[in-house]
């Protein structure tokens, strides 16, 4: 049985087709493999880049977070500083008031008229009833009192007679408080003042003792051998005596210079009295 012609010429078409084709698939194979190639290459870059977005992406949110950390700590310093400043206004404000405040009394004082006396002036201080208080302060123990009372007395009347009794009470009051160092001091203000003061010689002495308490053997003998040699006829010098060992009455000269001493200040008075 024969075949149609327009059978076979299509068959035969189709065979050399793919006759045509197989040495040409055979010649590009290594191309396709070079493009198999360049996919996989590009494929891997792609990938790079997908991980480098991805960490870029996370360090845009840190920045992020970090910037939002900022801006509140912005905030929150921005709040702080109108407080402060609004408290610094405010203590403006109020020394503004104070200080018009004080401004009216100044000038209210300003108009003042001149014959008003702006206040009554204190009643003065009698030298005597202010050294009787803190001589009965010591008496009665009140030492502190009397420390206080004799130091006032010195302080507004130190050319007054009783000045150096006030001074030599101030010795006293530390005396009888077993403050010896204090005392000491104190009684040799009395000298070094006052130093033809009557409470000079009592001064000497309870200086001595002073020195004495404080185991000063040299400092109490020689201001006992002051007291001597300045004051031989007061009572203290014999105390004084007996204290160094000497005992007995002053010597002539002794006696000699004391009223010799007493002599001049006699004639002083004398003279004092006629110029009067």
């Amino acid at each position: 049985m024969r075949m149609p012609r327009a059978s076979v010429s299509r068959a035969a078409r189709a065979w050399l087709a793919l006759a045509a084709a197989l040495p040409i698939a055979g010649c590009y194979s290594p191309q396709l493999l070079a493009s198999r190639g360049g996919l996989d290459s590009l494929r891997t870059q792609v990938d790079t880049l997908v991980v480098r977005d991805s960490v870029a992406y996370q360090l845009l949110l840190e920045t992020r977070r970090e910037l939002a950390v900022q801006h509140d700590v912005l905030l929150s310093t921005r709040a702080t500083s109108g407080s402060t400043t609004q408290e610094l206004f405010d203590q403006m404000s109020r020394l503004e008031g104070k200080l018009d405040e004080v401004m009216g009394r100044f000038t209210k004082l300003e108009q003042r008229p001149a014959g008003t006396p702006a206040a009554a002036a204190p009643p003065p201080v009698d030298p005597g009833a202010l050294y009787d208080q803190a001589a009965q302060d010591l008496t009665q123990g009140r030492y502190g009192l009397a420390l206080q009372g004799f130091r006032d007395f010195v302080g507004r009347f130190p050319a007054a007679p009783l000045a150096d009794n006030a001074q030599y009470g101030v010795g006293e009051c530390f005396f009888a408080q077993a403050h010896f160092d204090s005392a000491a001091i104190e009684y040799g203000r009395v000298e070094t003042t006052w130093p033809d003061g009557d409470k000079v010689p009592a001064a000497l002495y309870k200086l001595a003792l002073c020195e004495d308490k404080q185991g000063r053997a040299a400092e109490s003998r020689k201001a006992l051998q002051s007291l001597l040699k300045r004051f031989p006829l007061s009572g203290e010098a014999q105390l004084a005596r007996e204290r160094l060992g000497t005992g007995g009455r002053a010597t002539a000269a002794d006696e000699v210079g004391q009223l010799v001493k007493l002599r001049t200040n006699l004639c002083l008075c004398g003279v004092a009295i006629a110029f009067a």
